[in-house]
C-alpha cells in the first residue's frame, strides 16, 4: 500500500510496450462502485472473493503488467496464479514514506483507523515474508522518484532475463 504498484506499473509497462492492468481497479469498473463501499458491503472476504476472481482472468493474458492490491498475496490461489503468469516484482518501502504517501488517500480502507502506522506495521509483518519468498525482483521505492524507480526495474527485468 503506497509503494508505487500503480504509478510504477503504468510506466514499465509502457516502457515494455505491455498493457497495464491494476486489479482493484478493474474490479471497481466492473462493479461500478469503489473498493472502499464493497468493504463495506461485502466485508473484506467479499472483496477478496473478487480479487481472486479478476486475478484468475488477467494472469490469463500475456504481455502485461498486473498492480495486484497489496493484500491479494494472503489467498494461495493468487500466489499460483501470479508465479504461473510471469515475473512477480515486489516494491516495498520504509513504514514512514508508506504512511506520508497514503495520508490522506481515503480509498484504502484498512488504514482508515485511529492509528493506520499501528494497522501498517501489522499489515507489513503479517504480508512482508509472503512477498519476499513471491517475488523474482525486489525494489526498494523509499526515496525514489518514479523516473528512477522505472529506469532501475527495466535493469532488474532486462538482467531477470
Amino acid at each position: 500500500m503506497g509503494a508505487g504498484k500503480t504509478t510504477i506499473g503504468k510506466q514499465i509497462a509502457r516502457s515494455l510496450g505491455f498493457d497495464f492492468y491494476d486489479s482493484d481497479r478493474e474490479i471497481e469498473e466492473r462493479t461500478g462502485v469503489t473498493i472502499p463501499l464493497i468493504f463495506e458491503l461485502e466485508g473484506e472476504s467479499g472483496f477478496r472473493r473478487r480479487e481472486k476472481d479478476i486475478i484468475a482472468e488477467l494472469t490469463q493474458k500475456k504481455h502485461i503488467v498486473l498492480a495486484t492490491g497489496g493484500g491479494a498475496i494472503l489467498k494461495v490461489e493468487n500466489q499460483l496464479a501470479l508465479k504461473r503468469s510471469g515475473t512477480i516484482v515486489y516494491l516495498c518501502a520504509g513504514i514512514e514514506d508508506l504512511l506520508e504517501r497514503t495520508a490522506k488517500d481515503k480509498n484504502r480502507p484498512l488504514l482508515q483507523t485511529d492509528d493506520p502506522r499501528k494497522k501498517l506495521q501489522s499489515i507489513l509483518t503479517e504480508r512482508e515474508p509472503i512477498y519476499r519468498e513471491l517475488a523474482d525482483i525486489i525494489l526498494e521505492t523509499n526515496k525514489m522518484t518514479v523516473h528512477t524507480a522505472v529506469q532501475e526495474l527495466e535493469e532488474l527485468i532486462k538482467a531477470e532475463g
